[in-house]
């Protein structure tokens, strides 16, 4: 799979020190230093500027940790996915699950989807949540994972190239740090928005969220809004660590210990379901059939 250099790569560039990363990884400076002059004698790259007063990494080096961690983790769940494909049968359906997709909501309904599908298993996946990550997974459900719960509109299906069944449309609510002087508060208003900076993720992500930029931007100059890219643990630490308000879904409330999602009073709301491919097999359309008649809806 991936060079193992590239994970103590990373400790060097998180910790900036050969020798805090060799205590990290239990093992001598001597060895991480000669880990990295392998690692960049077989890219043929110079990865950290080495002075007296420490390593920085140098702009490929920062281009290589930008790709790093999903490089290693892609790999690793690659492994995995393989080695599940090995222990698969036509009765297992395989469910992905990450922070921003959790599957916790189907472990409760699994008895009621059993009494439907006796003979079906289930089996989580889990993956990081990354944009090419995400990306690639929803294009091809039925490959290594089957099923992904999260939210989505029409374009987004047309994009991914995935099917959906809708269980709930959403409340859009506002995710706080408990120390944010908004936590106090059992539900919120516009009014308690303004002066704040309000994180939106950035335009055509989702047309449901795109409805409320802009009643906000007509109407509410008095509230800042933030872009940012893509739904992550990192937006989630930056909602707690700056103090900045994130809009966020009631089913994240287990993403970070420190934030608190509230409900506002407003009438924003946005699709969730369970996303699989166009073309399921017959043990996932079960499943799908099974799901559905539990929600009392009608395909």
């Amino acid at each position: 799979m991936y060079n193992s250099q590239l994970d103590t790569f990373v400790y060097v560039a998180d910790s900036g020190s050969f020798s805090k990363a060799a205590e990290a990884l239990f093992i001598s400076s001597t060895a991480v230093i000669k880990q990295i002059n392998l690692l960049e004698s077989s890219l043929d790259l110079q990865l950290f500027v080495r002075t007296h007063r420490g390593i920085s990494l140098t702009e490929a080096g920062k281009s290589l940790y930008t790709d790093a961690k999903y490089i290693i983790q892609y790999s690793k769940d690659s492994l995995e996915r393989a080695r599940n494909a090995t222990r698969t049968s036509e009765e297992v359906i395989r469910i992905g699950t990450s922070l921003m997709t959790p599957s916790q909501f189907l472990i409760e309904l699994w008895p009621k989807i059993h009494e439907h599908c006796p003979n079906l298993k289930f089996q989580l996946v889990s993956y990081e949540n990354t944009p090419e990550n995400a990306r690639e997974i929803l294009m091809n459900l039925g490959r290594n994972i089957d099923l992904v719960a999260g939210v989505f509109d029409s374009g987004f299906l047309e994009q991914r190239k995935c099917a959906a069944l809708e269980l709930s449309k959403e409340p859009i609510c506002c995710a706080v740090s408990v120390h944010h002087r908004l936590a106090k508060k059992d539900k919120l208003n516009i009014q308690d928005l303004f002066g704040e900076n309000l994180m939106l993720i950035r335009r055509d992500w989702n047309s449901y969220i795109d409805l409320l930029r802009d009643d906000i931007w007509q109407h509410y100059p008095q509230v800042n809004i933030v872009d940012f890219p893509f739904y992550n643990v990192n937006v989630f630490n930056q909602c707690e660590s700056s103090n900045d308000i994130l809009v966020a879904i009631g089913n994240w409330r287990n993403v970070h210990p420190l934030l608190k999602i509230l409900p506002v009073e407003w009438d924003y709301v946005i699709p969730f379901g369970i996303l699989y491919s166009p073309k399921p097999s017959d043990q996932v359309l079960s499943f799908i059939y099974a799901i559905a008649d539990v929600f009392g809806l009608k395909l």
